[in-house]
């Protein structure tokens, strides 16, 4: 069964950096399009981070460009977003998901991923 797990969350003063992590099982992550997607009280689920393929640029969302990084780590079939600088408006459920590779630049909408993982709070706040 896939299976997409999130840890890495926590409560961060502003400036502060976290390492989510983004760990797969039932199948190999790396074939896949990955995305990290964001969701605030009462706001729309927003994508932060995308990649169509293991070969496609990285798309970034404007307010995260520079601070936020995507990486994987292939024998641990694992996928990570180092976020540093951060500010209280990056305060949200953070998720990374997943669906068949896609050529282009950017994230597809929300309802084309079709593994999902549960989510990890990330909260910014002095």
């Amino acid at each position: 069964q896939a299976q997409l797990v999130e840890t890495g969350g926590g409560l961060v003063q502003p400036g502060g950096s976290l390492r989510l992590s983004c760990a797969a099982s039932g199948f190999t992550l790396n074939r896949y399009a990955i995305g990290w997607f964001r969701q605030a009280p009462g706001k729309e689920r927003e994508g932060v981070v995308c990649v169509g393929s293991s070969e496609g640029y990285v798309y970034y969302e404007e307010s995260v460009k520079g601070r936020f990084t995507i990486s994987r780590d292939d024998a641990k079939n694992t996928v990570f977003l180092q976020m540093i600088s951060l500010k209280p408006e990056d305060t949200a459920v953070y998720y990374c998901a997943t669906q068949r590779p896609y050529s282009g630049y950017g994230c597809q909408p929300v309802t084309t991923y079709d593994h999902w993982g549960q989510g990890t709070q990330v909260t910014v706040s002095s």
